[in-house]
């Protein structure tokens, strides 16, 4: 809808003293009155008529020729289309004392139900625009829309009652303050270009408990200022009465995007390598200490008043490579350990030696009385008769060669086949024992 700047003298209009009458030429004056005087005063003054002009809440009384509303309009020009809301209809006929109204179309830019969209609407603020849209349902919230530091809506915000500016996690109740700009400036709210601006009821969920809190903020600040004061006025002529609850709430949603960055350990990786320079039955040994890498995300991440909204990878790489860990696993296998050599006395020797067998005890006993009895554990003791020789009294002593070339002068090679001798004859030193005390000889 728009407004012509052509008004025509048949249609001049009065709107309390706002709109001037034009004076009209003296020509068009004269005309006038010659049509009265010809007998058309009584019609003239039947056709016109005094009637109300309401133009998106600016009214005026205009006194018309025009016989209908849309003639009216055009008179006052007054210029609507399919999305403008006039009643009566354009249509209909004008009476005396009609009240005409007009409500220009506007298109919000809204968010239904978190999705955005957008509306046409005939309401002349926020507030009636929520209540016609949210009662079709869903989360409504009016979207203002940003021109660099200006923020605005094609509405104004609450024509007859106060507006709550909810920010930074708390409220504050401003009074005649039509629009985005203005209720920002009275709250001492600053916006930077990322912030967000919606209109919201101010019963909404989420800012109800910071706009009651407000408000009883206000309406203690009013009870103790003086009647009259600017405070005093935002909640009532009356100090006495409560203060106006708001119906909207202007929210100032702050935005920020920044890059986060986090850094995550990479393991590194063991592996084990064969050597033949180490015995097997070591434990492996580490060879080159492994350590771990670093990998570096980025993330670009964007939050609404402190919660995360949005996060997109920037960048995703390895910043620091691992070092694997290398490990020595010997493959030598150890020689076996030389039996230790008995030392002392013949005896002393032929003891370890029996022990090691698992001959101790009465085993030993029976052993120490047979060599006794045979050689006394002489290892050079030879019988003179039969040529038996050394300890065990081998027969003849050249048999112990298969024990050891050293057999005529080491006792341990003259007892080590003197106890296998006996193992494979007799079983055990008892065994031999006790045959030689039955036949004399073993």
């Amino acid at each position: 809808m728009t407004l012509t700047p052509d008004t025509t003298p048949e249609t001049a209009a009065t709107a309390s003293g706002t709109v001037r009458r034009r004076r009209w030429p003296l020509v068009a004056a004269t005309a006038a009155v010659a049509v009265a005087v010809a007998g058309g005063a009584l019609a003239y003054g039947d056709a016109r008529k005094t009637v109300t002009l309401d133009v998106d809440g600016n009214v005026r009384t205009v006194t018309t020729m025009a016989d209908s509303v849309d003639a009216l309009l055009e008179s006052q020009g007054v210029v609507v289309d399919e999305r403008d809301l006039v009643a009566p209809a354009a249509t209909s006929d004008l009476s005396e004392d009609a009240d005409v109204v007009v409500r220009s179309g506007k298109q919000l830019d809204l968010q239904v139900d978190g999705e955005r969209t957008d509306a046409w609407v005939t309401a002349l603020d926020a507030d009636e625009a929520l209540d016609t849209l949210t009662a079709r349902g869903g989360d409504v919230r009016i979207i203002a829309s940003r021109s660099g530091e200006r923020t605005s809506l094609p509405v104004d915000l609450d024509t007859d009652g106060p507006v709550a500016v909810v920010h930074d996690g708390d409220a504050q109740i401003v009074d005649d303050a039509e629009d985005v700009a203005g209720a920002l400036q009275q709250a001492d709210v600053s916006i930077d270009g990322d912030d967000r601006v919606h209109v919201t009821a101010a019963s909404h969920p989420e800012v109800k408990k910071d706009v009651v809190t407000a408000a009883k903020k206000t309406e203690k600040k009013a009870e103790k200022a003086e009647p009259g004061t600017e405070v005093e006025n935002v909640a009532s002529q009356d100090a006495d009465a409560p203060a106006e609850a708001p119906q909207v709430a202007l929210v100032v949603e702050r935005v920020e995007t920044k890059k986060v960055t986090t850094k995550k350990d990479v393991a590194h990786d063991t592996t084990t390598k064969r050597s033949g320079d180490r015995y097997s039955d070591l434990d492996a040994k580490v060879s080159r200490e492994g350590a771990d890498g670093v990998r570096t995300v980025v993330h670009r991440v964007t939050t609404v008043d402190g919660d995360v909204v949005k996060k997109s990878k920037v960048s995703d790489e390895v910043t620091k490579k691992p070092v694997t860990e290398v490990l020595v696993k010997g493959t030598k296998e150890r020689p076996e350990p030389e039996p230790a050599t008995p030392t002392g006395s013949t005896r002393e020797i032929g003891q370890q030696m029996a022990a090691a067998r698992g001959w101790t005890g009465s085993e030993w006993t029976c052993l120490e009385s047979l060599w006794t009895k045979e050689s006394g554990w002489d290892a050079s003791a030879t019988n003179p008769s039969s040529g038996a020789y050394g300890i065990p009294q081998s027969l003849p002593g050249s048999k112990m060669a298969t024990a050891g070339s050293d057999w005529q002068s080491n006792p341990a090679t003259q007892i080590e086949w003197g106890l296998d001798y006996i193992s494979g004859r007799y079983g055990t030193p008892c065994g031999a024992w006790g045959h030689s005390q039955s036949v004399g000889w073993y």
